[in-house]
Order: C-alpha cells, then structure tokens, then sequence
C-alpha cells in the first residue's frame, strides 16, 4: 500500500465485525495513531513514502476481528479533547461521561474559594482530571477500589499535569478517616456500575471480553446498589446546599431519582443525554 486511500481501505475491507461506518471510523484512528494521516490525507490519497515504518496491520486487524477495543490496540483514547491512557483495568471513556463533566464545569464555572469535587469510581480517572483542568480553582479528589485502575489514573494525571489527589476507597465500604481528612465536599461526582447482568446478553462483545466487569456490572436484585450507598454518603458528606451528579441507566431513571428524594435531597432532575435517553440525575442536598 503506497498511499493513504488504498491503506485505508485495506484495513475497511478487513475488519469484518464491525459495520462499515465503525470500520472506517476505527481506521482513520488507526491511520492517525501509527501514520500521523488524517482524514484529508485519505481524502485527498497522500502518498506513503517507501521506506516509511509500518506497524503490522495483519496482526491488528486480527486483533479488532477478535474483538479487542480499538483504544486498548492503541493503548489511548480522547475525552474532552484530551489524550487519556486505557487498560483492561478501566472503562474505556464514554461520550455520555463527556456530558457528565460538561454539566459540573458548567455549574462550578464561576471561580469561588475552597470549593472540593470528588469523584467516585475514577476508573482512568477522566472525569476527575478533565474537572481539575478545566476548573483550575478547584479542589479535585478521586476514590478507586481497584489498584490497577488508580495507577492508570495517576498516570494520566501527571501526562495530563492535572492537580487530582488519588486515593484507594470502596464506596461500598467506607473507611475513616477519608483520605486527606476533609470532612464535607461542595460536590460529588460518579459513573458508577449500573449495568444489571440481565443486560449483558445484548452488549457487545469488546466490552464483555475486555473491559473491568466490576466497573460495569450490578446484580439484578439491587441495580441501584452504587446510588444507595453515594447518595447517603453525601447525607453526611455534602456541605449544604452541596450537589451531586451520577450516570444513570437510562431503564431506572425514575428509581434512581427517587432513592436521592427519600434522602431529603432537593431539586432533584433527570436529565437526558445528546440521543435523548434518561443519562444523568442531578440532585441538590439542602
């Protein structure tokens, strides 16, 4: 292949468990992670000098028609316009999270003194580094059960050069002191399992195979396991008037809204994302 149209649709014509749209769109991240090609240099069929090196696409392509993720081939994958490192130990970021993130610099634009986010279940720790770079006034904290996860997190964070104070904590099972002895939180922040196993017949299977069950999945018998337990945390751990964001699944929005209503946390909305589905509650403690 001596150009970049004719390498492009070799690796299109390849890749044969995705739809042609998923395809090409996995190509030109390809093509821009080993070639530094983009889509105009497809486009416009830039020539590939010859003694250009080459990864060996057979081997990935291979590797995408086994199922692994683009981003884990890669080794990285964009958020909020920044490059975050991925494993098998983190959830590869969403657009949804995107919106998530979006909401909380929207609500916290405003530069005020000592304000403190924390964000729970930080995975690769994308919601809290977009959040302290983004709002540089902030206080950000991350908690992560998993170990591989936080190592992933503070790696991105110190690429990113973001201020986010990491610390290993199980939402499920809170110990005290917290990490850094802060007592209250201005807000709280999470993506947080809510993908029931019932569920997992119909997803697909680069995420079954190889991303962390345990930062997808709950048991059918208590889908909102992860809401119980963070929104009474942030009964005793709000400062008043504090608020509090999560990712929802879109079939409980009503339910989820509900366990921070019986709590007494106020204005209370579930709010949907970019393709209309119920995707975020947002919830007041007051």
């Amino acid at each position: 292949m001596t150009s970049a149209r004719q390498l492009y649709l070799y690796i299109v014509k390849n890749i044969t468990v995705y739809p042609e749209k998923e395809a090409q769109a996995i190509s030109f991240m390809l093509l821009e992670h080993y070639m530094r090609l983009r889509n105009i240099d497809v486009l416009v069929d830039r020539p590939i000098p010859e003694n250009t090196a080459q990864p060996d696409w057979d081997n990935i392509i291979k590797r995408l028609n086994n199922n692994e993720p683009v981003q884990h081939i890669i080794g990285s994958t964009e958020f909020c316009g920044l490059e975050f490192r991925v494993s098998s130990a983190v959830l590869i970021p969403r657009p949804e999270t995107e919106e998530l993130v979006q909401m909380v610099t929207r609500d916290y634009a405003e530069p005020d003194k000592n304000i403190s986010i924390l964000d729970i279940g930080t995975g690769s720790g994308c919601i809290a580094i977009v959040l302290a770079r983004f709002l540089p006034h902030v206080s950000v904290h991350a908690w992560d059960v998993s170990d591989e996860a936080l190592a992933v997190a503070k790696e991105n964070a110190r690429q990113l050069i973001a201020d986010v104070t990491f610390a290993k904590q199980d939402m499920l099972n809170v110990t005290f002191p917290l990490p850094g002895n802060i007592v209250q939180f201005d807000c709280l922040v999470s993506n947080p399992p809510y993908v029931t196993y019932s569920e997992a017949e119909s997803m697909r299977p680069n995420v079954l195979r190889f991303e962390p069950h345990e930062a997808l999945f709950v048991e059918d018998n208590d889908p909102l396991l992860f809401y119980k337990a963070i929104a009474d945390f942030g009964v005793h751990h709000l400062k008043q008037h504090g608020k509090c964001y999560v990712e929802i699944n879109e079939h409980f929005g009503a339910e989820t809204k509900q366990v921070f209503e019986e709590r007494n946390y106020k204005k209370v909305e579930i709010l949907r994302d970019i393709n209309g589905k119920d995707r975020f509650v947002r919830a007041i403690w007051a």
